[in-house]
């Protein structure tokens, strides 16, 4: 096929085009899962013999998914044995002023990240920056995105802290023969952190000034909670002031439906019958001892048996992520509610408590839902569910002896490979094992640890990398920035960095960071220059997204939790990006001057 040429490409190159562009729109315009749509685009170049076998599969053996794979074990052991719990412990403090609460903040964050996969990170972070902004008096969304900013900007400084790092520098070891040093990046990503807490800090008045979506849940105790009448109940036939359903302790009835599902007129004398649907707003453990001593049961889907009501349930926070499937249903047709044995009570949007009806209310990306869950619901499945992300977690790891070992065992990691006394991966597989052998964490925790959606993108980011060179589209693509920006190199490094920092925005810094390799290697190579510092400035551009909140997983988790609104993040993360692509370029030629190829 490579001979059929076509406006310049052959046909291997245009099959490579539409399917990375078909990609990209699937990504960005459904909510089908991304490991599916790698997986996919996988299929059709190895089908249509764009790729051989092992070409298109090289993806899954690569050095550095397997390193992303054996490192989320490593995690694990931090995470159980409370490593990160310690740390803010002894780091956050009581700061006296927004700029110190910022670097309290903004530099344990870096350090962790560094080190840390960053939605582990800030996944901790939100509900103890949410408890912490309380207690110094300062609203959460003038803390919550300077947190994800700080986990994107540390986990450049090493080659672990993020994806793209480990697939360029495993993309730049292959072409090579050379490995890059596990801190390769540490000096430019340090400085460029440095610039970035200042910047947070000189613009901090385009922060938002938000309340927090739960505030509205503490600040008040007028829940809504919908429930129905079993077909068994004694109370059928009487009135609603003879069963004691009218007036009631600690809440209200606002609204009453029978099996036609029109209200009725609220009064005391209203008949009920069996189906019908009372809703109160009030306290919510009152409204739950009601339902138990009058065998009422949630009215999340039709039941007709005392047994469903319990009232030692508990109260659960969580927000609607961005692709869910619950955006735009209604929790009383979409089935979750029944699925998951889950009971909706309150809706806060923006920081305001929804007053309609919870059921009832058609969901938004960020909306934050106040769930009651029943007492002994094992939480693992549930808070893996796509559709929404608990930020309350009841997960308390066991702080003792294993926190120093765990401790331990990860620094004697980075260093042995720092020192180059082992490769990376070696080192990695050898802390997995030792986490594992010291008890850090047990096998099921470590192997539910693996995010393997994240290691299908990191694989299959690495085969569009190869498929990219191999047909040409990366030669192209250079020569075509070669001739609009010159022969200058620095030039050339901005101008990629720069597209790459934009399109990160609008896709995953992984899928970016292999898209942009072939490019800006061909770039250096053609204009005679030393690829190495070219490839250390992209994996600095494309981790840096800070101007939407889809740019970044980091920057969803903290969304719902803000009550930002998207424009939120554009108002500052613009600047951001220009900010921290300028340092990242100054600092790269100064750390990595650019050296012509002998």
């Amino acid at each position: 096929m490579d001979s059929m040429m076509f406006l310049g490409f052959s046909l291997d190159a245009w099959i490579t085009i539409v399917t990375v562009l078909g990609m990209f729109s699937i990504l960005l315009f459904t909510k089908l899962r991304s490991d599916i749509v790698f997986l996919g685009a996988i299929g059709v170049l190895y089908v249509t013999g764009v790729l051989d076998t092992k070409e298109a599969f090289s993806g899954f053996s690569g050095t550095s998914v397997i390193t992303v794979g054996v490192l989320f074990v490593v995690v694990a052991g931090l995470m159980h044995t409370g490593v990160l719990q310690c740390i803010v412990k002894l780091l956050l403090g009581t700061p006296n002023s927004y700029s110190k609460a910022v670097t309290r903040l903004m530099l344990p964050v870096a350090v962790l990240s560094s080190f840390l996969s960053n939605t582990t990170v800030v996944a901790l972070f939100v509900n103890i920056v949410k408890i912490w902004s309380k207690k110094l008096g300062i609203s959460p969304s003038k803390l919550l995105i300077p947190l994800s900013y700080a986990s994107g900007m540390g986990g450049v400084c090493t080659l672990i802290g993020t994806p793209p790092n480990l697939i360029i520098s495993g993309l730049y070891e292959e072409q090579t023969g050379t490995a890059m040093n596990i801190l390769t990046t540490t000096i430019p990503g340090l400085f460029c952190l440095a610039i970035g807490v200042l910047s947070v800090i000189a613009m901090r008045k385009l922060l938002p000034d938000r309340k927090a979506p739960e505030s509205e849940f503490e600040s008040t105790g007028e829940y809504t909670v919908e429930l129905q009448v079993p077909s068994d109940n004694k109370h059928i036939g009487q009135t609603l002031g003879e069963a004691g359903l009218y007036h009631v302790k600690g809440g209200s009835l606002i609204e009453q439906y029978h099996f036609d599902n029109m209200p009725s007129p609220i009064s005391e004398d209203e008949p009920i019958m069996g189906g019908d649907h009372l809703v109160y707003a009030g306290q919510i453990d009152e409204l739950i001892d009601l339902a138990w001593s009058h065998g009422l049961v949630s009215a999340n889907h039709h039941v007709f048996s005392l047994d469903e009501i319990d009232k030692k349930r508990k109260l659960r926070t969580a927000y609607v992520t961005f692709g869910s499937n619950l955006i735009g249903t209604r929790m009383a047709d979409n089935g979750f509610g029944e699925k998951n044995d889950i009971i909706i009570v309150a809706i806060s949007r923006h920081g305001h408590r929804i007053k309609e009806v919870p059921r009832q209310v058609v969901l938004q990306a960020g909306d934050t839902l106040l769930l009651l869950l029943p007492p002994h619901m094992n939480m693992s499945a549930l808070e893996k569910d796509p559709n929404l992300h608990f930020f309350d977690s009841e997960d308390v790891p066991n702080i003792g002896t294993g926190t120093i070992v765990s401790t331990v065992i990860m620094i004697a990691m980075v260093a042995l490979s720092a020192l180059g006394v082992l490769p990376l991966l070696h080192c990695a597989f050898l802390a997995a094992a030792a986490m594992l052998i010291c008890r850090c964490c047990n096998v099921e925790q470590a192997m539910r640890a693996i995010n393997w959606e994240i290691l299908m993108v990191f694989a299959g980011s690495a085969v569009l990398g190869v498929a990219i060179q191999k047909t040409g589209i990366a030669e192209w693509l250079a020569n075509g920035i070669l001739d609009v920006c010159g022969t200058n190199p620095l030039v050339v490094m901005t101008a990629v960095c720069f597209v790459g920092t934009f399109i990160t925005e609008f896709i995953s810094n992984t899928a970016a960071g292999a898209m942009f390799f072939p490019i800006m290697y061909e770039a250096a190579e053609k204009l005679g220059y030393d690829p190495f510092p070219f490839l250390v400035a992209l994996m600095v551009s494309v981790s840096s997204s800070f101007a939407t909140p889809i740019g970044s997983p980091t920057h969803m988790l903290v969304y719902g939790p803000g009550g930002y609104r998207f424009s939120d993040f554009m108002r500052i993360g613009l600047l951001m990006n220009i900010i921290i692509l300028a340092a990242n370029i100054l600092i790269v030629n100064i750390v990595y001057p650019l050296t012509p190829i002998q």
